[in-house]
């Protein structure tokens, strides 16, 4: 096992994982911007150092500095979180020229998942369903030909990147030019890379994800699915596990994916599966694999009672899995809300936190790094937490549980969204688990309306 561990990243995923190195007895190094020199990870950590300007490209993207301070400070292993460089190859690859391991896939691997054509093309041939579409387009005219075979509406997206960004819905033929050109434009600023390719856009859709875990050894085990549906503009906003619609028979489908999908690629650590899913016809498409851990990872734990971060640090040390799927049981129901700090036109809100309570009680969960005085910086995504919770007995008493968690949170100086999380655990779609990938969107639409009135 490793003596010592450095988080290449901020925030809550970062004291997430110092928290779980705590607990294996292995020492932290967390690195840290000029901006986050009173972040609490910083002081939860054994030893920091400072690796730069505020500014991502300057400390949280810059690898030379995160390598030199990994080599610095003695440390064997870089944990890299989620975001920043935990799905960048070329960091993967450098981690292991200097010696140090790569808590995460190799940067193959990485390579090979993150370009989104070939992630399409090594599934297909693996036997893993993928949505309806075609590989690279060239050029507008190229688009404009597979157009016509794939069918409006469809949606125009990135090879690289994720987060939403290089994705365009495309209804008709009229539109096509002008997001062609949006899509690959945006591509390439995001990514330095503006190639796209299209898919058949699927409406009514579920967007159900699973979760997987797999050694050195060739033990791959799939802790089961979440529904990451409820989601404005490709970013989700919350989830939960179990899916209210994915039955037995889907799930063993799910899982049977699952592990074709983890040896295609001789995945190792921890990975996510993501789907969309019809259910008027019950069939499932393959959208991207994620090479890293979710944000969303907690709604898995909390109904499996695996811990993720221990087994990803534990497989990186070349330990085998100790269950197998078979071992695998979902226990309860549960649901994490998204808590970022964003005004009500979605607009990030920074500044300093003049008073927070956090929920507590059996089986909640706040993962957050903010805390009374902490001054929001505004370089950074706007998720200041995660308030997740759960429920042993039903779906209806984890609807409830986090109900009475949102109206106990409380977070002032700042603006939030926990107003809008409440919005959603009283929205008839979610109560009955009907909504779909649109269903927001849809929510988002009433609240407007109702505040015109």
């Amino acid at each position: 096992m490793f003596s010592k561990i450095l988080i290449a990243n901020r925030g809550e995923i970062a004291v997430r994982v110092i928290r779980a190195c705590k607990e294996m007895g292995i020492a932290t190094v967390a690195v840290y911007s000029e901006a986050d020199r009173e972040a609490i990870h910083v002081s939860l950590a054994d030893e920091s150092c400072c690796i730069g300007k505020a500014t991502p490209r300057d400390s949280y993207l810059n690898m030379a500095n995160i390598i030199m301070a990994a080599r610095e400070f003695h440390a064997e292993a870089i944990h890299p979180g989620y975001g920043f460089l935990s799905e960048n190859a070329e960091f993967s690859d450098l981690c292991a020229e200097n010696g140090i391991t790569f808590i995460g896939p190799k940067g193959s691997v990485i390579a090979k998942m993150g370009d989104k054509d070939m992630a399409r093309k090594t599934m297909k041939n693996a036997g893993v369903p993928v949505i309806p579409g075609c590989e690279l387009v060239e050029s507008l005219e190229h688009a404009t030909a597979e157009a016509q075979q794939i069918g409006f509406p469809l949606l125009i997206k990135a090879r690289s990147g994720g987060g939403g960004r290089g994705i365009r819905l495309v209804n008709s033929a009229d539109e096509l030019e002008s997001q062609y050109k949006i899509a690959t434009q945006e591509a390439a600023a995001a990514f330095s890379d503006g190639a796209v390719y299209m898919e058949k856009y699927l409406t009514n859709v579920k967007h159900i994800e699973t979760q997987i875990l797999a050694d050195n050894f060739g033990n791959i085990v799939c802790l089961g699915e979440r529904d990451c549906s409820m989601q404005r503009r490709n970013q989700k906003l919350v989830e939960e596990s179990p899916s209210p619609v994915v039955t037995d028979d889907l799930r063993r489908r799910l899982i049977e994916v699952s592990h074709l999908a983890a040896k295609a690629v001789n995945y190792r650590g921890a990975g996510t599966l993501e789907c969309l899913y019809d259910s008027t016809a019950d069939e499932f498409y393959f959208m991207e694999m994620n090479t890293r851990l979710q944000v969303e990872h907690p709604v898995t734990e909390f109904i499996t009672g695996v811990d993720l971060v221990k087994w990803q640090i534990r497989i990186a040390a070349n330990l085998p899995l100790k269950f197998t799927q078979a071992d695998v049981k979902l226990d309860g129901y549960a649901i994490e809300c998204r808590i970022n700090a964003e005004d009500e036109h979605f607009k990030p809100s920074a500044g300093e936190v003049t008073m927070l309570h956090v929920p507590g009680g059996p089986l909640v969960r706040f993962d957050s790094a903010i805390y009374n005085g902490y001054f929001i910086p505004p370089f950074y995504d706007s998720m200041i937490g995660k308030l997740i919770v759960a429920s042993r007995s039903s779906r209806k008493g984890a609807i409830r549980k986090m109900k009475a968690a949102l109206a106990e949170l409380v977070i002032e100086g700042v603006a939030s969204n926990r107003d809008l999380q409440m919005f959603i655990m009283n929205y008839k779609e979610f109560a009955d688990g009907t909504y779909t990938t649109a269903s927001l969107e849809n929510l988002l639409n009433i609240i407007k309306k109702s505040d015109e009135k």
